[in-house]
């Protein structure tokens, strides 16, 4: 058994290599996107604005673990201003974060060039929400051949190709995104991930969602037990 699970994963990660040439843009970046990945942000003006996210994603950025709001610390840049741009832009729908994300509240590209700097100045959360754990041999395979050749073997996302972090997500955040991707309800998704995942069952997405929340990322990214963001709540 051991040494199946060995060739099992030696197998996934040289197809990795193939699958990740299958997972390229899907559209050009619109005007305020590739502007404000052009920008510098400054981290000091991004916490002030950041004051505006922390009502829903909480001061430490961790979102929360119900999944109502995303894990955002640690994240890559490039993903938060996308999605940013995208909600702002109407390719991506959020009527709960729309309103906060308009130009004259949030404020214009600079902006979001400036809070995202902030929160990429914060730790990850140390115990994000998990699911519960099923077949993990079946969770390894699904993971292997449907995610890791966008998102990585464990999960690290691409910087450059807009591919988020997932390890770190929060299970139930993670299960909401593969549901609304595989119907379409998330307009925005990447449409070579739609293909990998259209066919997948419920119990399967359950399976991946718990599976890539379990991912651990870089332990120099994650947070003391018990971390507050001192900008916070200092005394």
């Amino acid at each position: 058994m051991k040494s199946h699970r060995i060739f099992a994963t030696t197998l996934y990660v040289l197809m990795y290599s193939f699958l990740s040439l299958a997972c390229l843009a899907d559209a050009p970046l619109d005007d305020e996107l590739s502007e404000a990945m052009a920008l510098k942000g400054d981290a000091t003006k991004g916490r002030e604005i950041f004051s505006i996210c922390a009502a829903c994603h909480t001061t430490e950025a961790w979102g929360t673990k119900d999944g109502r709001y995303p894990h955002l610390a640690g994240q890559h840049s490039s993903v938060v201003i996308k999605q940013l741009a995208d909600i702002r832009a109407g390719n991506r729908d959020n009527p709960e974060m729309y309103p906060l994300a308009k130009e004259d509240v949030l404020g214009g590209a600079q902006a979001i060039a400036d809070v995202v700097a902030y929160i990429d100045t914060l730790p990850m959360s140390p115990e994000p929400g998990s699911g519960n754990a099923g077949d993990s041999e079946r969770a390894e395979k699904l993971f292997f051949t449907k995610c890791s050749g966008c998102h990585g073997v464990n999960g690290q996302g691409d910087e450059e190709n807009f591919y988020p972090r997932i390890h770190g997500q929060h299970y139930e955040y993670l299960l909401r995104q593969l549901k609304w991707i595989q119907t379409g309800k998330r307009r925005n998704a990447n449409k070579t991930m739609m293909r990998k995942i259209k066919r997948l069952k419920l119990e399967d997405l359950e399976l991946l969602a718990d599976y890539i929340s379990r991912l651990s990322p870089p332990a120099e990214m994650i947070a003391e037990p018990g971390w507050k963001n001192p900008d916070f709540w200092s005394n």
